[in-house]
């Protein structure tokens, strides 16, 4: 009767010889073989440092090289680090003052083109649409359905 070591935690264990003979009979109980199937490894949330279980296809497809253990630390993450600044996919090269320009000029809040005084939907139109071209000649209020109409219908205000 062979008896042979697993090759996990090295028990001694009877095999049978026609599982040796199949390749069979590597690990003592099926615990065991769970753990040799498993590829992966732990790692460490890097926002709360919580240890947890990661799959070689996750460990490669990270970017940054950094593991989270929810959505929400992977946003706050994202939010504090990556899109700060000129890393932030609305950067225009720190030319936001238009809203404020606007707002310190005393200009009325109202849409040019329909009326609406809801300041909640108004944004600022750049006449010759160049957002860094923030003159108080050139900037106008529009509601966000005006301002969606004059950028992909071309209506004139």
């Amino acid at each position: 009767m062979p008896i042979v070591f697993c090759k996990i935690c090295e028990k001694k264990f009877y095999a049978k010889p026609s599982w040796l003979k199949r390749g069979w009979g590597k690990y003592c109980s099926s615990k065991c073989q769970y753990k040799a199937q498993l590829k992966g490894k732990f790692v460490y949330c890097d926002i709360c440092r919580k240890k947890i279980w990661r799959k070689p296809l996750q460990l490669k497809r990270s970017k940054s090289g950094k593991f989270f253990c929810s959505k929400s630390h992977h946003m706050a993450w994202k939010n504090k680090v990556l899109q700060v600044g000129e890393n932030h996919p609305n950067w225009a090269g720190g030319e936001f003052a238009g809203r404020g320009i606007l707002e310190r000029a005393n200009r009325k809040m109202v849409c040019a083109h329909c009326g609406i005084a809801d300041g909640r939907v108004l944004v600022v139109h750049h006449k010759d649409n160049k957002k860094k071209n923030n003159k108080i000649t050139n900037l106008i209020w529009l509601c966000q359905n005006c301002h969606h109409l004059v950028h992909c219908y071309n209506i004139k205000i």
